[in-house]
């Protein structure tokens, strides 16, 4: 078996070292436009080599996890240089755009959309580790579409890797990244802002946040490189889920400025329902 990663950084590093603990004998490949990601790949043991055009034409598995602006393109050209029998699977947080390119592939049948649904704050192949989705959703859309041999290696990896598997059509994948992954990314970084903008003094950010604050402006450390594209392509449902939440925050601030505290009170006390559904989760 031979796995080729395109990007090798938190996402792409982490899925070929799951792999590659089931998949003994598979030779492990990978390109990246960063030259020093795939040094650092090859020096980590992610990969065994950079891969040279010809590999693509006897893979057997292709993963994708680049920029989401850069993937149409690269998943497009990546079809076209591969075998009949090979799979290409990309793990983007957007959907509906990528399906509707690919639609016209002649060689739609050898795709499959897939969004694990794990990461940190930490990016490069230095982030990666084997056993990030343990245990993690992945997100297969529209996998009617793919050919029924590679659907199935494509399970079995997931299986292996100790996945939950979900399916969804590609709008429904988009609506719900803007609420619960998007959104939250977007609260973080402006979270990390209002507070930067205020404190003028670094010590007092360091001295005064507690865990609470840690916490909250974690994904304000992640790449600007992944999540603008992610934004841009996601417009439609992130600018839904951001007036969503600004309605929330001024009725939050109308309570507190009215002093209607029992009101206030009450809507916390909807709000830690979270803390079931999250603990059901786990």
């Amino acid at each position: 078996m031979k796995v080729i990663g395109i990007g090798l950084g938190l996402i792409g590093g982490s899925m070929l070292l799951s792999l590659k603990r089931f998949y003994k004998n598979a030779v492990f490949l990978g390109t990246d436009q960063n030259e020093k990601h795939l040094t650092k790949a090859i020096d980590l043991g992610i990969i065994k080599a950079i891969a040279k055009p010809d590999d693509f034409k006897n893979a057997d598995l292709v993963i994708v996890s680049i920029p989401v602006d850069s993937a149409e393109k690269c998943i497009n050209k990546t079809l076209d240089d591969i075998g009949n029998k090979c799979l290409v699977m990309d793990t983007g947080s957007t959907k509906q755009s990528l399906c509707e390119v690919l639609e016209r592939h002649p060689r739609r049948h050898q795709f499959l959309a897939a969004h694990p649904i794990a990461g940190t704050e930490y990016s490069g192949p230095q982030a990666a580790f084997e056993t990030l989705f343990d245990q993690k959703t992945m997100i297969v859309c529209e996998v009617e579409k793919t050919d029924p041999k590679l659907q199935t290696l494509a399970l079995e990896c997931f299986q292996n890797m100790q996945m939950k598997i979900r399916f969804m059509n590609p709008k429904a994948h988009d609506v719900h990244m803007a609420y619960v992954s998007h959104l939250s990314h977007i609260s973080s970084f402006m979270l990390g802002k209002s507070v930067i903008d205020k404190e003028d003094d670094e010590r007092n950010i360091f001295d005064l946040a507690g865990s609470g604050f840690e916490s909250t402006v974690r994904l304000a450390k992640s790449n600007p490189s992944t999540w603008v594209p992610i934004f841009k392509q996601n417009k439609t449902f992130v600018l839904e889920a951001l007036t969503k939440y600004i309605s929330n925050l001024e009725l939050f601030k109308d309570q507190l400025q009215n002093e209607d505290y029992d009101n206030l009170y009450n809507t916390i006390i909807k709000t830690n329902k979270l803390k079931e559904i999250l603990d059901g989760i786990k």
